[in-house]
């Protein structure tokens, strides 16, 4: 049986990534003996560990009130104190916790897919296509995205935090979309995608099958680093009230709460602030090991 010509451009644009699994693993090991890989990685997975895990442990839930105790610093009875409402310091961090880090990982990855997509598409088909897409681009690079999202806030009431992830993300894409059109203008000229092109595989296909994946590197770096970004950039909105709502708590919401506190009683706001630092460090730690790893330039062993 003799197979199709499209079937023999699949074969021929797969056989130049059979290199992939070998080329993963090679980074793999790049990352984890670096000193800095290993340490940003075992922080973030104690974070979640702790975010996750950690209320299992406690007595106390984000909702509990303990009304014989207001305001009262770290005891047997509340590990990191209590707050002006009775609640539990331990458990509202680790529920702000778990929130910020699913926000941050849910627009980091979102964005990073719109760029692949965005940046894929106007990179191989140029022309109209690309000039619409950069238009959009450049328009979304000019807004005023704290702005927008404030006017928005009303919209991210009480169990509606997936909608604002979704509109996190379309203000984090731009940039790496850009770099993305560069390099696929690059990918589209090698021979893999020449064959199946000439053999009459569609260009979507070749789109999401070839070119993306080719450039897997860079949008796992950028997705990782973009996870501090969107933790940031939460924090803040939540900060000033325009990002996860009440009754549901974040690090913005914690550390704009525990702020008008800190001074007479540290235990409000210093435990969630440290926090914070320690997951977008650890992130950070982890995005440029990874970095290093997929660079072959790199100094790094």
């Amino acid at each position: 049986m003799t197979l199709s010509e499209e079937e023999q451009a699949e074969e021929l644009a797969d056989g130049v990534l059979t290199r992939a699994p070998s080329r993963m693993r090679m980074v793999a090991g790049r990352f984890f003996r670096s000193t800095q890989g290993l340490i940003g990685f075992a922080v973030l997975a104690l974070m979640f560990l702790l975010a996750f895990v950690g209320p299992l442990f406690s007595p106390w839930t984000y909702t509990d009130k303990d009304f014989t105790a207001f305001m009262q610093p770290p005891s047997a009875r509340h590990w990191f104190g209590t707050l002006q409402t009775g609640s539990d310091v331990f458990a509202v961090t680790l529920r702000g916790m778990q929130k910020s880090l699913v926000v941050g990982l849910l627009a980091a990855l979102v964005s990073t897919a719109l760029a692949a997509v965005v940046g894929a598409f106007a990179g191989y088909f140029l022309g109209w296509t690309d000039r619409v897409l950069s238009w959009v681009t450049d328009l979304l690079l000019v807004l005023p995205a704290f702005l927008i999202l404030a006017i928005l806030s009303p919209l991210f009431g009480s169990g509606q935090w997936p909608l604002f992830v979704v509109m996190l993300a379309l203000f984090l894409w731009m940039v790496t979309s850009k770099i993305v059109r560069g390099m696929a203008i690059s990918v589209k000229e090698r021979e893999f995608v020449q064959a199946a092109r000439y053999m009459g595989v569609p260009p979507v296909r070749i789109i999401f099958r070839h070119v993306i994946p080719n450039l897997s590197s860079l949008l796992i770096v950028d997705a990782t680093l973009n996870v501090s970004s969107a933790i940031l950039t939460e924090t803040s909105l939540s900060y000033f009230g325009f990002g996860i709502q009440p009754p549901d708590v974040s690090f913005g919401t914690l550390i704009a709460d525990g702020s008008k506190t800190a001074v007479y009683a540290p235990w409000t706001f210093w435990f969630v602030a440290g926090l914070l630092v320690i997951t977008v460090l650890a992130v950070n730690l982890v995005g440029d090991a990874l970095r290093d790893a997929f660079d072959p330039s790199s100094g790094r062993p």
